[in-house]
Formats: C-alpha cells, structure tokens, sequence
C-alpha cells in the first residue's frame, strides 16, 4: 500500500472520529415516575390555617427607609382539590386550562388598542379564571384569610366580597368589607380610578366600579377600592387598591380571588414598588416529581430586597424587556436552545419594539412552554433524533405530540435542554422539567408545545424547581436552579 493510501486512510479516520465528536449527544438522568394523584393539603396544615397574633402586626416602612422583605408561601391549585379526581383527570383538566389560557394571551397580545367604556369588558390573561398556584393573604384589619391565585399575567387584584349579587364557592369565607376597619372605597374622580384600562362610576354613591372578565366567559365586578394586606411575617402593606367583587362567576376553583403580580400600574409590585424595592420572586413546586419527595407541601414568594439571591453568581440574569404595546407581560429575549448539548439551528425568538409583536413572555399561570411553530419544530425534531433510543408512544396526548413509552422503566437518558436568553444567560433544565408523566401507565410526553400566535411563553414546568426572580430597580429576570 503505497504511502499516499496510508495518509489518505489514516486522514478518514480522523474525520470520522471528529465527526462523532462534534455530534455527542449530551445526556441526564430521568427518574421515571408515574403520574399520581397528589395529595391534597390537610385542613390543619399550617399553610391554610396560618393567623397571625394583632401584637405582632407591623406596617412595612416607607420608600425614605430601608426596603423590608418578606415572605407567602405557594401551593399547587391542585392542593386544593375535592373529589376523587384521579391524578390523570387532573393532569388533562391543567392541559384543558392551559391551551384556555394561551389562547387568551395570544389574543391580548395580539390586540394592541384599549377599551374606551366601562360596558366592555377588560380581558385578562387569566383565562377560565384560574391560575396554576396560590397563596394566602390577610385581607383589611382585623385581617380575614384569603386564598389568592397567583398570576404574573394580570395586574387588578381583586377578591369577593359580601354582601354578593352573585359569588362562586370558595374556601375561606367571603370577604365583607363592613367589618373592616380600613376598607375605603376609591371615588370616582381619584387617579387611580383613571388607571383601570376602563372604569365606571356609581354616581349615588360616588364609587369607583371596576370589572374584569375572561377568556371563557368567567368575570369578576364590583367596586374599586383601597385596604391593607397582611402577609405572613405580621407586615402589613396599607392602601392597596384591589377590586372588591359583588358579582363573580366563572371556574375559580376554590379561591377567594387573584393577586395580580404583572408589570402594569395597578399590579401590587407597582403599587408598593417603593416600599418593596421592585422586586419579587418565586419558587414553583411540581407536586408530582421525583424531586418534591417526600412531597413538598408548598414553596415561597417573596417580595422585597430578599428576593434577590444573594449567590448571584448561581443566578442567570437577562434583561426584562418591557413592550410598550402591552406593559402587563413580562417579556425577555431568547436568543436559542441547545438539545444534547448543540445549538438547534434557527431558534431566535425576540420582541419587535416596533410593533409589538413577537417575543417571549415569563408566566407563572401557563403550564406547558410554548414556541413559535417553527422554533418548536426545530426542537422536537433535535430532541426526538437524542431521544431515538427511547420508544415511541404512537398518537401523542392531547397538545403534545412527541411522546414515549417508558413502561418498566426506572430510570432512562434523555437529550439535555438548555434556554440561552440574551445577556449571556443560560438556563438547563432538569429532565423532570421537559419530559413529564401524562399517565398511569408510564406514558412521558415532551413537555413544549407549538404556537401560530406569534408570542412565545416559557411555561410553569419549565421553572419549576428554579427561584425566579423579577428585578424590576434593575430590569432583569433571574433563574436560580435549585431556588425552593
């Protein structure tokens, strides 16, 4: 063999071995574990029965002295769950609220003019009027205990009050403001009654009137008014304005009502955001994954200095964009995915400032993360040629469309995914975070989802796990693996 040949073998060998290199898939470890139904919180467990001693009530300082922090605890909406509702019923029921959901954030996004008259509606991104977890409150002084749904994808906190024309089944009993020695409501000259995206007045009375509806015909109305809050600690937070509802309908699921924690001017970050330093933060619990057992029976907000990690270097920052189209939503910039370790070509998802359109949105209500068709695509196809070892489960479930059957299985490999954000952040997600229990059975579905809509959404499943931070004093969003 003459020494041309040699050279010539020995280069292919050299290619080849490059080319495995450069395409190594990397891998982690999934636990498998079937779906279940979760337990539901015990009625003396200490995150619903919490009060706090009147001695121990204390005002949190103003903007001119040192910010206070402070924590609420989170649980799951299905911690409140009644029934025999097995935990595949509840897996599906969250898919049904979730594509409800998205549905009506695509259509808020897409519209870009206001409502002019009270007599049409303001849509939340709150769709079927239910978000994905909550917390409890201390509503007015003496404080009644409230279970409030938690959502970054609206900014009226509002509650039920008596006496009711109309209101749902809830927990706690109803809110009356008559017993309440800081309950005012907002007349109908105030600023703030001017700030609701519409408003009306009830001229008898003076009193400013506010309603919210929802994508599936759920809507919450009544008046506008001014009381205090008090959290866990004993601070309380005075002259929050929320809606105080006389005539509520719609799928609440057993809460009282919803803090709005979006960007826009009557969300409570807004509202305090010189006594809370602009900051908040969350930690969301998946009840049903290998890493909440023995199952984590809720996890923490926090608002305040605090809820900024101090390890920062263990926090991958971007910069919260703000649309000038829609300033509830929380947008940040994705500039790409990695699947097993590679960039998928052609995955750049960010928020045209002119128009409006596009981008992606942090939402604490929505579950499954949704991308723009084509970025979806691109991924799942990544993800599937990393996960071709697994085996298929023909036909998908519901919006997911790339399935498996993991039957008998107790642990398996499976592609790392990594979130590249602009400013240099990354963010890898644990297996449990993207390939998810769907069954019984041992059926676990890839855990995003396409959109025509044109704005993308990083889902609840995808942060669970992760402390995610809202920095509005120095406009970033943070994720902090391992945050609860």
């Amino acid at each position: 063999m003459s020494l041309l040949v040699l050279f010539t073998v020995f280069f292919g060998v050299l290619l080849s071995l490059a080319a495995g290199s450069l395409n190594r898939v990397e891998y982690q470890t999934l636990v498998v574990t079937r779906l279940e139904s979760p337990p539901p919180l015990r009625p003396d467990d200490e995150f619903l029965t919490w009060v706090i001693d009147p001695n121990t009530l204390s005002d949190l300082v103003s903007g001119s002295e040192p910010a206070n922090s402070f924590h609420v605890g989170l649980a799951h909406r299905d911690a409140l769950h009644t029934g025999n509702s097995s935990g595949e019923e509840l897996f599906k029921l969250r898919l049904d609220r979730d594509a409800a959901r998205v549905e009506t954030l695509a259509a808020v996004a897409a519209n870009r003019t206001r409502p002019k008259d009270f007599s049409s509606s303001v849509v939340s991104g709150l769709a079927q009027g239910s978000g994905e977890y909550f917390t409890r409150l201390g509503i007015g002084t003496p404080p009644s205990y409230a279970f409030m749904v938690l959502d970054t994808g609206s900014d009226v906190a509002w509650l039920q009050c008596a006496p009711c024309r109309r209101c749902y089944s809830q927990t706690e009993p109803i809110f009356d403001p008559r017993r309440s020695r800081t309950y005012a409501a907002v007349p109908c000259a105030a600023s703030l009654c001017r700030r609701l995206d519409t408003s009306g007045c009830d001229t008898r009375r003076g009193a400013c009137l506010y309603e919210v509806s929802y994508g599936d015909g759920s809507a919450t109305m009544g008046d506008f008014s001014i009381e205090t809050l008090t959290f866990r600690s004993g601070a309380r937070l005075p002259r929050v304005a929320l809606g105080c509802g006389h005539d509520n309908q719609g799928l609440f699921v057993a809460a009282s009502g919803l803090l709005g924690l979006g960007r826009g001017p009557l969300s409570l970050p807004s509202q305090a955001a010189s006594r809370l330093s602009r900051r908040f933060s969350y930690c969301l619990i998946d009840r049903t994954s290998p890493s909440s057992k023995p199952p984590s029976r809720s996890s923490s907000l926090i608002f305040g200095a605090s809820a900024v990690p101090r390890a920062s270097a263990g926090v991958a920052y971007t910069p919260m964009i703000r649309n000038a189209k829609m300033d509830t939503f929380y947008y940040v910039d994705l500039v790409g995915i990695s699947v097993g370790g590679a960039r998928v070509p052609g995955v750049e998802l960010k928020l045209d400032r002119t128009s409006g359109r596009g981008g992606v949105i942090v939402d604490s209500g929505t579950s499954v993360t949704r991308l723009a068709r084509p970025a979806y695509e691109a991924v799942r196809d990544a993800f599937r040629a990393g996960a071709s070892e697994l085996k298929a489960a023909p036909g998908g479930f519901s919006l997911f469309d790339t399935c498996y059957d993991l039957t008998g299985k107790s642990v398996v490999k499976v592609p790392t995914v990594t979130l590249h954000l602009a400013g240099g952040a990354s963010v890898a997600l644990p297996a449990e975070n993207y390939l998810i229990p769907v069954d019984t059975k041992g059926t676990f579905c890839f855990a995003f989802a396409g959109t025509e809509s044109g704005v993308s959404i990083i889902g609840n499943i995808q942060q669970q796990g992760f402390r995610v931070v809202f920095d509005a004093a120095r406009s970033r969003i943070g994720f902090a693996p391992r945050g609860c």
